[in-house]
């Protein structure tokens, strides 16, 4: 049994979640709950929780000022959220689970199962200094988090030179580093990354536009050469999006 806290500031919503978590996930023992970071950070201090439910906006601050008062951080973090907003895409380039408001059960259970699972075996501590890092740091010096199947890394988004698809892996191949096996399909970097100029070239491969070198046309196909020496397949469909890309960098 994993015991756990919920932090909102709207008492309607908390015990709303409350009820949802109770009634959803019988392996959770919900036993406190607080309405700003004041009082979530004296509650955890006091009841030293295995899983913190934590809404993002409250009085007094947020969740992410909450956690920084908690440093470190010996607990396992759900984020609940009213809305879509910047911190999203952090959560994510974090792999730090996170739930949008109103809770969905099936969602719920979902994140709650990785928590139990994960709990003792992952770097969650380097998530959430990954998670600060990307919140604090400008755009073109994000990281992400990359799980292989002996240890999790956090890298820089711009020291990715390409990714590479294999069924339901994902290669990440850097400009200074030795590559990464993930089990992550490359559909879901794509969306993470197309922001941070990133391009589908293939159905195997996303590049990363910096490290673009130069373009070989040939009857055989069309070949993307990157900084690194490394030869990239151009699709004959996203030839002329390419083409039209490269001409505005």
């Amino acid at each position: 049994m994993l015991r756990a806290v919920v932090i909102d500031d709207i008492d309607e919503i908390r015990k709303k979640n409350i009820h949802i978590i109770k009634s959803n996930c019988p392996n959770i023992a919900v036993i406190g709950q607080a309405n700003s970071v004041e009082s979530g950070v004296n509650l955890i201090r006091q009841i030293v929780p295995d899983i913190v439910f934590l809404d993002i906006e409250m009085p007094g601050g947020n969740g992410f000022d909450l956690l920084q008062k908690l440093k470190p951080i010996q607990f396992k973090v759900i984020f609940i959220t009213g809305y879509e907003d910047f911190a999203i895409r952090a959560f994510r380039f974090s792999a730090i689970d996170y739930l949008l408001k109103p809770l969905d059960p099936a969602e719920l259970i979902e994140a709650v199962n990785k928590a139990e699972e994960s709990l003792h075996k992952e770097a969650f501590e380097l998530k959430m200094n990954t998670l600060f890092s990307n919140l604090e740091r400008p755009r073109d010096l994000q990281k992400i988090v990359l799980k292989t199947s002996e240890k999790i890394y956090s890298v820089n988004i711009q020291d990715i030179v390409s990714c590479e698809a294999d069924k339901n892996y994902t290669t990440f191949h850097f400009i200074n580093a030795p590559k990464l096996l993930v089990s992550v399909t490359l559909k879901e970097y794509e969306t993470l990354l197309k922001p941070f100029n990133f391009f589908r070239s293939h159905q195997s491969h996303l590049i990363n536009l910096l490290y673009f070198d130069h373009f070989i046309k040939s009857d055989g196909g069309n070949t993307i050469i990157m900084k690194n020496k490394s030869a990239i397949p151009l699709s004959t469909r996203k030839k002329e999006e390419f083409l039209a890309i490269i001409e505005m960098l």
